[in-house]
Parts: C-alpha cells; structure tokens; sequence
C-alpha cells in the first residue's frame, strides 16, 4: 500500500503528534527503566520492516516508536519511551506481539489536569 499523504496540521483543528503529547502534560523521569520492551530487538528491522514496513511507526498515537537512518541503509527501531501517553496500543496492535508494555513507576505518564 502507499503512504497516506495527510495533510499539513494547521494548528486550529488538527494539531501535530507532539504538540498534542505536550498537551497531555507527559512526564516521566529521566532515571526510571524503559516501560517499552521488546522481546526481541531484531524483529522490528528483521521481520516486521520489510513485511509491514514497521506498523508501530503509524498506529502510535504518540510518535513513540520510529525507524531512523533507513535512507542510509542501516535502518534503526527506536523507542522514544518518554512520548508515551499510557494508550497500550503498542501492546495490543503489534503485530508479532513483540513489544511488552510494562507499567511504569508510580507518578509518570500523562497528567490531563482538566479532566
């Protein structure tokens, strides 16, 4: 399948993957271990790339997980743990169930204060 070619956010009624991550008011601690796991670090390049052209990348509402120096030709799966919004979808939608959302220490995550 192609890409979608999604339009540009304007900022008034569609907003940018990280702005919105700003929004949620996400924190976590710089010292605390990774709660993003991979069972195995070689399937997201090795199987999951080539075969579904790494799924993670898109239904991560966050912007967690992504794919550097593929124009290169070292493609890179990295998780960029401190994005994350607490959704789970990587649990669940991960398609070889390679990726073990753990919970986090106490106090980190999302802090919506007006909810």
């Amino acid at each position: 399948m192609p890409k979608p070619d999604y339009p540009k956010p304007d900022g008034v009624l569609t907003f940018d993957r990280l702005s919105s991550v700003f929004v949620s008011n996400t924190n976590h601690e710089e010292d605390q271990p990774v709660h993003l796991q991979l069972k195995d670090p070689s399937i997201p390049v090795a199987y999951n790339l080539p075969l579904y052209d790494e799924p993670a990348q898109r239904y991560c509402p966050a912007g967690v997980y992504e794919i550097v120096g593929e124009a290169e030709g070292d493609p890179k799966f990295v998780i960029n743990a401190q994005n994350c919004v607490h959704c789970k979808t990587c649990d669940i939608k991960d398609p070889t169930q390679n990726i073990n959302w753990v919970t986090p220490e106490g106090g980190g995550g999302p802090n919506y204060p007006n909810m």
